[in-house]
């Protein structure tokens, strides 16, 4: 029984895999909340298993951590720029945190095989469709190449937001600040057919959209958490992609 519920956790992976990753997770869960006060929300509208895509906003190098920790029920794989793999140990660690390289131009046709096997075995895949790190903590366009996956993996797609990342580790810092607060939201799961029906553009829209609402409503959020202390007010304000969709944040963690 204990043996099936590891493997639940990760279709596919050997038990020496699966229990590396779950000492790594909360060691990192633990890391995050003590020195970010990290604060996850949603967590349990995570499908527990099946094929699942998790796209989310790209703020800094802790987003892959903070968005696996934040869903304990199921491992996480993630698309991570080929770079990261060449020095050896880092290399080694995320390889085997499950990540996927992918080259820089984000068209390498061996990733996304991978991912689409990954998908195969019920695994959950996340991967950042804005392709690298923001320059000012505000939104950019997904990548299209992006749609071109979602129309493959014929799985539901899952919307997460991250705010507050980009003020912690900002883009040029070669170490992060402690004096921030981050929060990351999972929302509803969009089923692939409603999804894709009005066409891959319009799919990425929707998706840039409802990530860029939630992330808005997370800053907000921890202003009223730090009492305006930050994020500090800038680019990252306004709506990325024109009015921002009504979102509500629970009071309660």
């Amino acid at each position: 029984m204990m043996l099936a519920r590891l493997r639940a956790l990760h279709p596919g992976s050997s038990i020496p895999r699966i229990l590396f990753y779950a000492v790594c997770l909360r060691a990192a869960r633990l890391a995050l909340r003590v020195f970010f006060r990290v604060r996850w929300i949603d967590c349990d509208d995570v499908p527990a298993s099946g094929p699942l895509l998790i796209v989310a906003n790209h703020q800094s190098y802790l987003d892959p951590p903070l968005v696996s920790t934040g869903i304990l029920h199921r491992h996480i794989d993630f698309i991570a720029r080929a770079g990261l793999f060449r020095n050896r140990f880092f290399g080694w660690l995320i390889g085997t945190l499950n990540a996927i390289p992918i080259t820089e131009q984000g068209s390498d046709t061996a990733a996304i095989k991978a991912t689409l096997d990954r998908l195969a075995t019920g695994r959950a895949v996340l991967l950042f469709p804005e392709g690298s790190r923001t320059h000012d903590g505000a939104m950019e366009s997904f990548k299209r190449g992006v749609a071109v996956l979602v129309k493959r993996a014929k799985c539901p797609v899952l919307p997460a937001a991250i705010e507050g990342a980009y003020d912690a580790w900002p883009r040029g810092s070669a170490a992060p600040s402690f004096k921030c607060r981050i929060a990351v939201r999972f929302g509803r799961p969009i089923p692939h057919d409603e999804l894709m029906a009005a066409g891959p553009d319009a799919a990425l829209r929707r998706l840039e959209r409802e990530i860029d609402a939630m992330r808005l409503d997370l800053r907000a959020e921890i202003r009223r958490r730090t009492n305006g202390r930050c994020p500090a007010p800038g680019p990252a304000d306004a709506p990325a992609f024109g009015e921002a969709l009504d979102q509500t944040i629970p009071d309660a963690e």
